[in-house]
């Protein structure tokens, strides 16, 4: 493959959290990916392949981050790009899609939706890239722990938002790849988009009812089933947050490390914080920051308003 089409992020130790959990926290500042997640991984690994071996046209759905990555990548392939969002997505994410030259399609109520209709639009010439479910993400993904690991550290226990599943698997399949099949990970997800931990309450997939959460680039009505097969490799701990507690991670992340995420993220910081307890002192924890870009500081400040006044 050509060079890849994402960055190497910095690793950063976090003094505040781990003073005030008990633990050594390391952040994993997937936010700093040219498109803002760490999307640009999987995504990228992904289209370049498809790209490679012929496809003349990208074709994504997304709540907007795969989307934009995959905007991204194509026109750094210098293909043509297609993604269809649905109407939860928010303006800003839109936006930054289109500045990557891609077109944007608006179409149903969530992500599920958005998705059948893109699978609709596909063409012979015309590569389709899963936001999730696709084994080549779960390939570009599992780059994230290869560069923790050529950084000298070796997590205990993994924190990261699961929307998909997509990061968890490339996650998996990374700490598999290096031996650490003691290391746990911390699922985060909100309460009004718990697919995964539906899914392993139920020991297969299930498809939730709806996506009611202001973190909606966790929408996914249905876990990948590689997310539950990795459940019975690593010990896999599913944690939900409010949303209230997403967005107060959102505001920590900005306030130590000057970093605007989507609730989706600050899910994580939640979860942390939730499981702290149950964790031995200086356990070796590794955070995803996960990042996000269809959230902005106003829309954030406007939420926190929001849960004040209720």
């Amino acid at each position: 493959m050509s060079q890849p089409l994402h960055v190497t992020t910095p690793l950063l130790f976090s003094s505040a959290l781990s003073e005030q959990l008990g633990v050594q926290v390391w952040l994993k500042m997937e936010a700093l990916q040219p498109s803002g997640s760490f999307k640009n991984r999987g995504v990228g690994y992904a289209c370049q392949h498809y790209v490679d071996n012929g496809a003349e046209h990208l074709l994504a759905s997304s709540g907007g981050n795969a989307g934009l990555a995959v905007a991204y990548a194509g026109r750094q392939l210098r293909v043509p790009v297609t993604v269809v969002v649905p109407k939860t997505t928010k303006p800003q994410a839109i936006k930054l899609i289109e500045q990557q030259q891609a077109r944007v399609m608006i179409h149903g109520e969530n992500w599920d939706q958005a998705h059948r209709r893109a699978l609709a639009l596909k063409t012979s010439q015309c590569a389709y890239v899963h936001p999730f479910d696709d084994p080549l993400l779960w390939q570009g993904h599992a780059s994230l722990i290869d560069e923790v690991i050529a950084d000298g550290f070796t997590p205990e226990v993994v924190v990261l938002s699961v929307g998909g599943g997509g990061l968890l698997c490339g996650v998996a399949k990374g700490l598999l790849k290096h031996g650490l099949t003691n290391c746990s990970i911390i699922a985060a997800e909100t309460e009004g988009a718990a697919s995964f931990h539906s899914a392993l309450n139920s020991n297969q997939p299930v498809t939730i009812d709806a996506i009611d959460t202001i973190a909606t680039s966790l929408g996914a009505q249905k876990v990948t089933q590689q997310a539950l097969a990795y459940s019975q490799q690593l010990p896999i701990k599913s944690v939900t947050v409010s949303d209230e507690e997403a967005l107060n991670g959102c505001f920590e992340l900005l306030e130590m490390n000057r970093v605007v995420t989507e609730p989706a993220c600050g899910a994580s910081i939640a979860a942390l914080r939730a499981s702290a307890r149950t964790l031995l002192p200086e356990t070796k924890v590794l955070l995803v920051v996960c990042g996000g870009v269809g959230t902005g500081i106003e829309q954030l400040w406007r939420w926190r308003q929001q849960f004040i006044k209720n």
